[in-house]
């Protein structure tokens, strides 16, 4: 240290500036007291590290010593002339950064935040099926961009596209929530921007013609499989919601009486409450149903076990068996069947759209119109379904009893 350094009677002694301003007591090189109006008195060391001036603040007096702050001091000094910065080094020991892999920050992060089970399951699956394996045990803050393209490029290889994408997505979650938490200087996903291959979007397919329709309802009507399933493919059209809303369907939540199905806000897409009016015919099938799976909680529980709901692949893959592809049907299908006939049949599109439980940007207001257009609604879905009939029927030139706007 050099010469003339301050003396415990000096620092007990230390005041601020008669103006209010901090003073700062110089100890030599670099190390210095400053005294604050509060009477807090710090430790410090101003350097400039990668031609950018930092600061590390050692503890405050009397908490921390003269002699501690210099013993602290000493040890700065040794990091600056080995090229490292101390302000990050202490930083850095704060939080153990050498020490956690990215399987740590990701497990810690997985714990952190709430989400669906949907949501909860792929993103472990991403995390443990490709995270894990390949950069799992690597300290966080050393993995580099070229490592993570690498990986997303095996996956892109491989013909998932889009999985690649949602992979990408995770490890960006994972290391801004490592930045955020002291442990990583930043999100290295940002370098990949346009490095992947862009996702193609395609429309769902779906049959819209009135003659494919009724060719289609036709062949859901004579499918011959599990009971569950049968009762399935006919409800289906009649309801034209979402297959994770459809096959979580529970008894509880319909009312025969009122001839509605409550969808709980949780279980839809935009996390808001929704009311389908059911049909006389939805009402006879699911009456029928029940005597084959009251047991479950579910209307349409799983074949192996009646505490979980059948698969969300079962429609698409009945729909294969009974010969229409990918390209021609699909089991969200039946929403933009809904859509195309309802609007061609002259119903309203603001009274379709809200069916379609597409939920209006005012959030506020979206948090309240689970009823709205409610009798509208139920005149259009009886119709809707009277109309599906005659199609499954044969009938070619076809009237619909609608209520008018």
């Amino acid at each position: 240290m050099a010469r003339n350094l301050l003396t415990a009677s000096q620092i007990k002694n230390t005041t601020y500036n008669p103006n209010g301003k901090p003073k700062r007591y110089n100890d030599g090189e670099g190390l210095y007291l400053i005294v604050f109006k509060s009477g807090l008195k710090s430790w410090r060391y101003n350097y400039s590290f990668n031609a950018r001036q930092q600061t590390i603040t050692y503890g405050s007096y009397p908490s921390l010593s003269l002699s501690e702050a210099r013993d602290l001091h000493l040890e700065a000094l040794k990091l600056k002339r080995q090229g490292i910065s101390p302000a990050e080094q202490k930083q850095k020991e704060k939080y153990k950064l050498d020490v956690l892999s990215f399987r740590t920050i990701a497990d810690e992060w997985f714990n952190h935040h709430e989400m669906s089970k949907r949501t909860t399951e792929k993103r472990e699956y991403y995390i443990n099926q490709y995270i894990n394996p390949f950069i799992g045990d690597r300290a966080i803050n050393e993995v580099e961009p070229p490592e993570i393209l690498y990986l997303l490029r095996k996956i892109e290889k491989a013909g998932k596209v889009a999985t690649a994408h949602r992979v990408k997505t995770t490890i960006s979650q994972i290391l801004r929530y490592a930045v955020a938490t002291g442990r990583c200087k930043r999100d290295i996903t940002l370098d990949l921007r346009g490095a992947l291959k862009p996702i193609i979007t395609r429309h769902r397919s779906a049959i819209t013609e009135p003659k494919e329709i009724g060719e289609l309802l036709r062949a859901l009507a004579d499918y011959q499989g599990d009971v569950t399933t049968r009762y399935a493919l006919k409800i289906l059209p009649y309801v034209f919601v979402r297959m994770g809303e459809f096959r979580t369907m529970e008894w509880k939540d319909l009312d025969f009486n009122t001839k509605q199905w409550l969808i709980p806000a949780e279980k839809m897409k935009m996390k808001s409450p929704h009311i389908v009016p059911l049909c006389e015919q939805a009402i006879q099938l699911l009456k029928e149903l029940h005597e084959f799976t009251s047991y479950s909680n579910y209307v349409f529980p799983s074949i192996r076990t009646k505490t979980r709901p059948m698969s969300e692949n079962t429609v698409n893959a009945s729909l294969r068996r009974l010969g229409y592809t990918a390209d021609q049907m699909c089991s969200h299908g039946f929403r933009s069947m809904a859509s195309t006939r309802l609007n061609e049949l002259g119903f309203r599109a603001d009274v379709i759209e809200r069916q379609l439980a597409h939920i209006d940007g005012n959030k506020v207001r979206s948090a309240y119109n689970r009823s709205e257009y409610i009798e509208e609604r139920t005149s259009m879905m009886q119709s809707y379904a009277d109309y599906l009939d005659t199609l499954r029927d044969g009938a070619t030139v076809i009237p619909i009893n609608r209520r008018k706007a």
